[in-house]
């Protein structure tokens, strides 16, 4: 299951640098054209901006399940293992909650908007809108499966602090970690055989 959900999420992040290269020929032709050729790229503006709005919201369920959203840490990680736990439960419980309130919106605005046309591409509106659905469900199903690991006992520790105030503070604990254990196995093979510690 876990290998299905990685290669999902890898097609994801092929999808947003498909978008991402699709902007930057589109806005980069546009100039090209326009400065050299007195011409340009009737859809550029429109394409552009759907195509960042489509891959923001898909970059955002990437770093959703990567856990890879900066917050605050500083109280939840001095918390005993069971306030941990209250507060992961809590946090996941909130964003269940404005998860279905953007996914209701949402639908609700590509029903309203199938018929629109756009105004440079004459595509549904829906496609701008649809964008909500597919972040509200796939961004909930994120936080099922996380309050699922929780509540079954599958959750390490270490994983209840979902966010870090820096990426540098992240780096730096893996640092420290990381020679903590190298001085650790450094010590017990200089200890002479049968040797246990105190």
């Amino acid at each position: 299951m876990t290998r299905i959900a990685d290669n999902f999420f890898f097609g994801i992040k092929i999808i947003i640098a498909l978008l991402l290269t699709a902007m930057v020929v589109l806005v980069f032709g546009n100039v090209v054209l326009r400065y050299i050729f007195n011409s340009g790229i009737t859809v550029s503006e429109e394409l552009s901006r759907w195509f960042f709005i489509w891959l923001t919201f898909l970059g955002a369920l990437v770093a959703l399940r990567d856990h890879g959203h900066i917050g605050v840490d500083a109280l939840v990680k001095r918390l005993p293992l069971l306030g941990q736990k209250a507060c992961f439960l809590t946090s996941q419980s909130l964003m269940l909650y404005v998860t279905w309130l953007l996914l209701d919106g949402a639908w609700k605005q590509t029903k309203i908007n199938w018929d629109v046309p756009a105004a440079a591409s004459g595509l549904s509106m829906a496609w701008f809108y649809g964008v909500g659905v597919v972040f509200g469900v796939l961004s909930g199903l994120i936080i099922l499966v996380d309050v699922f690991r929780l509540v079954t006992g599958r959750m390490r520790p270490e994983d209840l602090v979902m966010v870090r105030e820096s990426e540098e503070q992240d780096e730096a604990e893996a640092l420290q970690r990381h020679v903590t254990a190298k001085n650790r196995n450094r010590s017990q093979a200089d200890r002479p055989n049968g040797e246990h510690r105190p």
